[in-house]
């Protein structure tokens, strides 16, 4: 019976990504959320490695950057079909991921995540002092929009957001098999305790370094959608600044469940068009609220929603025991 009420829950959610359009007022909403959308793709790979593999990786934006840059220099520079730059920048990303990855997963908490900003760091200064390959801070301008499918052409808000939809419905059954997986309870286990981990049998940077490929590709290929998507790339997409909402994104849904960081990912930005008006204090609205989440509510919302929902099932469990008695 859960097993049925979590697939109807995820059925209900498609079909109101499906039917947004009929709702949106007009294309600047379909924007919004087509963006929403690639920014979740992110955040579901930084929720593999940092959500459920315990590793706080600050250097996501800068992979996502990779893949958004790979694919625009192989349309605009070297006139790639789009698709096959698509599919490069994932390869891109994971490539240049490994090395990173193999180096910088040697280090254990604090230590992982002061490395990976500076990795980070030296990703977004790459980007904007390297003026013959990325066209530094002019950034690259006349990125072709994804390539038809078949029958199917991308030209329009409404195809350009289903196409991203699709994206992000693949996105979450991926990570779902994933954590389902054996894999899955691996990472897990590595976050709860490296040291029992290893006790146990498993090969900490074997599967520690598969989470972090794992991150860096859905990241590499949400940067390639974003670049298709909105035509122009900046040095600042490989700003911290993104990493850092990424994040927001995770605590506020929920650190290392499936649903947290995708509800993040559409809440926050959402609530920032409608406060609009206080842009500039942005950081001063959402800093304490995310203090206030992180103190009364630290597993995220679906994470209190998923703790409430297991001590109600323990409680009736126990009434159950106590009237057989």
């Amino acid at each position: 019976m859960s097993k049925l009420k979590a697939a109807l829950g995820w059925w209900l959610l498609l079909a109101a990504g499906i039917t947004f359009p009929l709702l949106a007022r007009n294309d600047y909403h379909l924007t919004v959320m087509s963006t929403a959308y690639i920014f979740a793709i992110a955040t579901l790979g930084l929720n593999i490695i940092t959500g459920y593999t315990g590793q706080f990786n600050l250097a996501h934006a800068g992979f996502m950057a990779i893949g958004a840059y790979t694919l625009g220099i192989l349309t605009v520079d070297h006139q790639w079909p789009f698709w096959w730059a698509f599919l490069a920048a994932g390869v891109v990303t994971v490539a240049i991921g490994y090395p990173l990855g193999r180096v910088s997963l040697r280090l254990r908490g604090h230590y992982f995540s002061i490395f990976t900003l500076c990795v980070g760091t030296i990703l977004f200064m790459l980007i904007e002092k390297w003026e013959d390959l990325t066209h530094g801070t002019a950034g690259l301008i006349g990125i072709p929009s994804p390539g038809p499918i078949g029958p199917l052409s991308f030209e329009t808000p409404l195809s350009l957001y289903y196409l991203v939809l699709a994206f992000l419905v693949l996105g979450v059954w991926v990570k779902r098999r994933i954590v389902n997986s054996l894999l899955g309870r691996t990472f897990v286990a590595i976050r709860n305790g490296d040291d029992l981990a290893e006790a146990l049998g498993v090969d900490l940077m074997r599967n520690k370094l598969t989470a972090f490929l794992l991150s860096v590709l859905y990241a590499g290929w949400a940067g390639a959608l974003y670049a298709g998507f909105v035509r122009f790339l900046g040095p600042d997409l490989a700003g911290a600044a993104h990493t850092f909402d990424m994040t927001m994104f995770m605590l506020i849904g929920g650190l290392g469940t499936l649903l947290g960081p995708l509800l993040g990912a559409l809440l926050v930005p959402w609530t920032t068009q409608y406060l609009q008006f206080l842009q500039e204090y942005r950081f001063l609205i959402f800093g304490p609220i995310l203090v206030v989440l992180v103190i009364f509510m630290p597993h995220g919302i679906v994470g209190t929603w998923l703790g409430w929902r297991a001590r109600q099932a323990a409680d009736a469990d126990q009434a159950k025991e106590r009237t057989r008695a």
